[in-house]
């Protein structure tokens, strides 16, 4: 039987599993395909899993199905997320890969129990957008060509100053744990900061507080926050790969995974 799986969590956190040593149906709570998602033991640690049948197709739903499970169990647990569309193709691949990354695993929870995740979204007007945009074709050569790279150069080099004054306020402001951010120009010339903060989960209402005023006064910078979800932008940096097969057909998976416990983004439907 192959094993769609959603995440790793605390074994002792779910009652259920206190005089078990097989999978036990996790009340209430259904997954991909609206399949019963099952608690299955592994020593120490409990993975969240549903039955899978490889023709299923993983869909744009079945990636919301996926974010929702690991959302619930995020509720009792803290959680090392897999990444959308990993499938253990039975019940001894699954046993193997969590036997031999026991220690990490556990050492991961360890580090992330009792944090949580908060995603600031930070559009902020492109200084250089104001200025006239000279295109030229690839092929054209001469003063006006160079011209257009030195010019194009430095606005970028400005956009990152901009990018890096922002993230620097946000950080001070906010004081997390621990943060991760990418930048990136859009279409009608602003620029968006996709901020994740790593915080203790007793200070959610604390942080949210900071926002609100924040927002409120910078107001040169429009403000977006959600969270606070499992810390999905952490775990990568703890978690090496293991030996699990991503499903075929789940295209929203970046198309460079790889067997991994790999955690990653929220699902793109639910940012």
């Amino acid at each position: 039987m192959a094993w769609y799986a959603y995440c790793i969590g605390e074994k002792e956190a779910f009652p259920e599993l206190a005089r078990h040593r097989k999978p036990v149906p996790l009340e209430s709570v259904h997954g991909v395909s609206g399949n019963q998602v099952f608690l299955y033991p592994a020593s120490d640690l409990a993975v969240v899993v549903s039955e899978h049948n490889p023709q299923d197709t993983l869909n744009q739903r079945a990636g919301v199905d996926h974010a929702r499970v690991i959302a619930d169990c995020f509720q009792h647990s803290t959680v090392l997320p897999f990444r959308f569309g990993t499938v253990f193709g039975d019940d001894e691949c699954l046993r193997k890969s969590i036997r031999s990354n026991q220690r990490q695993f556990v050492s991961n929870i360890e580090k992330l129990r009792g944090k949580t995740e908060m995603h600031l979204k930070i559009f902020v007007e492109d200084c250089t957008s104001r200025e006239l945009e000279h295109h030229f074709a690839a092929e054209s050569a001469g003063r006006e060509y160079l011209t257009s790279l030195r010019e194009n150069a430095t606005r970028t080099r400005e956009r990152q100053t901009r990018a890096r004054a922002v993230s620097f306020q946000m950080h001070r402001l906010f004081l997390p744990l621990d943060e991760e951010i990418s930048c990136r120009l859009m279409d009608n010339g602003r620029m968006v900061l996709d901020v994740a903060h790593l915080i203790e989960r007793k200070c959610v209402e604390r942080y949210q507080n900071k926002f609100a005023t924040t927002s409120a006064a910078m107001r040169q910078c429009q403000m977006q926050l959600s969270g606070p979800w499992p810390p999905y932008h952490f775990v990568h940096r703890l978690t090496r790969p293991v030996h699990a097969q991503p499903s075929a057909p789940a295209k929203p998976a970046p198309a460079e995974a790889t067997p991994a416990l790999s955690i990653l983004e929220p699902v793109t439907a639910l940012v």
